[in-house]
């Protein structure tokens, strides 16, 4: 195999990625059987009876370049995924995580990270307040838009 080939089954192989994880993160529960190709593309996912039935893929309407929005039902602030990729709220497995659920967070500090095809893209906080809810398990796929983490918005003096 010539490096070319090599690259180029590697681009195949990291798109065929991409779009499992976009697929993957409309479902409640994942697979029971995943099986995936890269040469001439084949993706096979099986769900247990039941599950992943009637799942969809959400469109994540568009929105402003930031990632914390308002949610109109409530006085929370959510931070979204900035990208599709894996969340993780820790720098790295066995540290603690970046916050929890109480912690003061100030405008710009990282809170999470996603991983979106081996790249660590920090997931920060766009203003102030107090987390309220982390809404993603640590290592759960996440969608572009995907509210990670629910905070208050911080009270002006």
């Amino acid at each position: 195999m010539t490096q070319a080939e090599t690259r180029d089954d590697q681009h195949l192989l990291e798109t065929v990625e991409h779009s499992v994880l976009r697929l993957l993160s409309g479902f409640r529960d994942p697979p029971a059987r995943l099986e995936i190709t890269a040469g001439a593309v084949t993706v096979t996912a099986e769900w247990a009876a039941g599950e992943g039935v009637g799942g969809t893929v959400p469109v994540a309407p568009a929105r402003a370049a930031t990632n914390v929005s308002d949610t109109p039902a409530d006085d929370r602030l959510l931070v979204r995924a900035p990208t599709v990729g894996v969340f993780y709220r820790a720098p790295q497995p066995g540290s603690p995580p970046f916050v929890q659920v109480g912690d003061q967070v100030a405008a710009g500090q990282q809170i999470g990270i996603v991983e979106a095809m081996k790249l660590m893209i920090p997931v920060t906080v766009d203003a102030p307040g107090a987390v309220l809810d982390v809404l993603v398990a640590d290592g759960a796929a996440v969608e572009y838009d995907t509210p990670l983490v629910a905070l208050s918005a911080a009270e002006a003096d």
